[in-house]
């Protein structure tokens, strides 16, 4: 048995020992209940009220009391966009975020663009919740400290980063108790402000109604309802996270659609109170002037202090309590970033939008590329907007309400299209238009609002991304009618006479005879070509075959134990036609398979099974051959040939690479 290298034994330290796919109880122990859900795909929304609300409080200005306003809207549009989103649960039961419900209700390519909307906008989620949690924490440190802030924050993103390389569940688990001392202090303080404000009621009230005769004399009727509409706009953040469980749904426990839609009701009911909450409490305690008193603390820090106000030193150590749960919030509120982020990724990969390898799993089961990828791309818009929440905030937003206005058409679409079959079609499409007025209007509001203040930054990186998607696809059609002169291969294959007469003897197994392995993906005309192509340069040296089909579990396939199964009958099948085809042709042929997430060590696995059987084996694999390469070619291609290649070169195994030209 050969000694682990030390970056197999860091590696097993670090992310874990690997997972096997073929456990049939993996899913079990991957997936997470409703509470858990709640948390890890929860947390994003939950953790906008640190900067949401006080986004939409402040932009109020000195008319702040009008913030009441906009705490009502921000709740009711919480519970509708909730409600909408559950019906897209109920119709995409394995997983129907924004970009498989535009693609499947509309087109491919809306689908497309929501896709890449969603990207952008995950990729600003983690960054946005890990610069406001440096904020909150630092917030309470000396300004001599706030030199280090862009460092902490990007070191939080690569915690993560790692947490999440070692699973769903590793991820979420260590984060429950941050999130209940976040939700415990939070609810407290918003319960106390509003409790011991009672007495100040009709005052406030009296405030508020004074402050909407002096805002429409000051403004005009019309200009202060687009003041209004400005702030709820502004705190548009607020809503994001909301599409991340019908994201998610794969890593529910089953039954998923019940757990999924317990879990939209637990985020709805929670993020509701505590956004409207937050904002009542802003006006009880009149923060606007404190905030322009305090300019380097957060509104949350401000209001917190006003809340323990003369308890003495008990009240400055809940105050650090909170505010420490706040930043950690935040950290964990990247967490969906880092779930739903790489999972749109592999969707759209396995459409052929993006590069297949983000497809793939890593031995932790975990889509590895589309991770990595997420947090480097977000620690490069931590850097480049200096971890400015206020910048952020104008970038954040945008992007998923275009999502979440595709989403509902898509619905609305759909509901219209089976009213004759659908009995509660006309409720059904209520609840969705009334979603998809409100996303729109809403996506209108902040496009115009946030666009010369830098919003267009993120519409130019969502075209730049779609671009990148459309030169891919494009690619892959391409690549892909020229293979398909090869499928003729198939057809001849199935056709084809046999070449030994009726009532001949089955070619028998010769542990000597020199044998030919084949590394084929399914019975295609990649797998015919390279099995013809040794005949015709080998001629009779190889009279026998032996087919070995690696069935690659990648984030399309592992999504349940059937899923599984389905793949690994399907991969015998496919093999199967190959030995037929070469027993009635006079040659010996066995098949090997393997089920795993690594080519090239499943192939290192089953290779001494195949040698122990056939001595004289020699090992064939055949590879696309461009005729210019390029990083283009290499980054969208599978090159593991040449690495399984090494590696039998290393154990003295001879491997010979065919060339296919395309």
């Amino acid at each position: 048995m050969t000694k682990p290298s030390l970056g197999r034994i860091l590696k097993t330290l670090v992310i874990g020992e690997a997972r096997s796919p073929s456990d049939r109880h993996i899913f079990h122990k991957l997936s997470l209940v409703a509470f858990f859900a709640w948390i890890g795909l929860g947390a994003d929304g939950l953790s906008s009220s640190c900067y949401g609300p006080p986004e939409a409080f402040l932009a109020l200005g000195q008319h702040y009391h009008l913030g009441i306003f906009v705490a009502i809207g921000t709740a009711l549009t919480v519970f509708i966009i909730s409600e909408s989103y559950s019906q897209i649960i109920e119709l995409f039961p394995s997983g129907g975020g924004g970009y498989l419900v535009a693609s499947k209700l509309l087109s491919p390519n809306v689908g497309m663009v929501s896709g890449c909307a969603l990207l952008i906008d995950y990729v600003l989620t983690i960054s946005i919740s890990i610069a406001s949690g440096a904020d909150a924490i630092f917030s309470m440190l000396p300004p001599s400290y706030h030199q280090y802030k862009l460092t902490a924050a990007a070191l939080g993103v690569v915690l993560l980063l790692v947490m999440n390389l070692r699973g769903v569940r590793e991820s979420v688990m260590p984060l429950v108790p941050i999130f209940l001392i976040f939700i415990i202090s939070h609810v407290f303080a918003i319960v106390y402000a509003i409790v011991v404000n009672v007495p100040n009621y009709s005052a406030t009230v009296a405030s508020t109604v004074s402050d909407i005769h002096s805002a429409g004399g000051e403004l005009g009727i019309l200009a202060t309802v687009m003041l209004v509409m400005r702030a709820y706009s502004m705190g548009a953040g607020t809503y994001t996270g909301i599409e991340a469980v019908s994201n998610g749904l794969p890593i529910l426990r089953e039954p998923r659609v019940r757990t999924a839609k317990r879990t939209m009701m637990y985020m709805a009911t929670s993020l509701a109170f505590m956004a409207t909450g937050l904002m009542v409490a802003y006006i009880l305690y009149n923060l606007h002037q404190a905030q322009i008193d305090q300019p380097t603390k957060t509104l949350n820090a401000i209001l917190f202090e006003h809340v323990v106000q003369g308890w003495g030193r008990g009240g400055k150590v809940l105050v650090w309590l909170a505010l420490i749960s706040e930043g950690a919030i935040l950290l964990v509120a990247a967490q969906t970033g880092f779930l739903d982020g790489p999972r749109v990724l592999s969707n759209m990969a396995l459409d052929r939008w993006f590069p297949g390898r983000f497809a793939v799993l890593s031995d932790r089961l975990v889509t590895q590329n589309g991770i990595v990828l997420m947090g480097l791309a977000a620690i490069l818009v931590v850097i480049f907007t200096g971890g400015s929440v206020g910048m952020l905030v104008v970038l954040y937003s945008i992007n998923v309400f275009i999502t979440f206005a595709l989403s509902q058409l898509g619905m609305v679409r759909h509901w219209w299209l089976v009213r004759q079959s659908e009995p509660k079609w006309g409720r059904r499409l209520f609840i969705n238009g009334i979603g998809l007025v409100l996303t729109v209007s809403i996506l209108t509001f902040v496009a115009s609002l946030k666009f010369r203040e830098g919003g267009w930054v993120t519409l130019v990186i969502t075209g730049s991304l779609i671009a990148v998607a459309v030169m891919t696809r494009r690619h892959y059609r391409s690549v892909g009618k020229q293979l398909r002169r090869l499928d003729d291969l198939v057809t001849v294959a199935e056709s084809s006479a046999p070449m030994l007469p009726d009532g001949s003897p089955d070619p028998k197994y010769n542990r000597h005879a020199r044998t030919a392995v084949l590394l084929v993906s399914g019975f295609n005309g990649l797998g015919l070509h390279t099995m013809f192509t040794v005949i015709r340069q080998f001629g009779e040296c190889f009279r026998g075959f032996v087919f070995l089909h690696v069935g690659l579990v990648d984030a399309g396939n592992f999504k349940g134990v059937e899923e599984v199964e389905h793949l690994r009958q399907r991969t015998e099948a496919e093999l199967d036609k190959y030995v037929e085809f070469c027993r009635r042709n006079g040659y010996y042929a066995e098949r090997y398979f393997s089920l795993g997430v690594d080519l090239v060590s499943e192939v290192n696995n089953v290779a001494p099974q195949i040698l122990d059987r056939f001595p004289q084996a020699t090992f064939f694999g055949g590879q696309l051959v461009f005729r210019e390469e390029s990083i283009w070619t290499r980054l969208l291609h599978n090159y593991a040939v040449f690495a399984i290649q090494r590696k039998f070169y290393h154990q003295g195994i001879p491997f010979v690479i065919l060339p296919i030209r395309v």
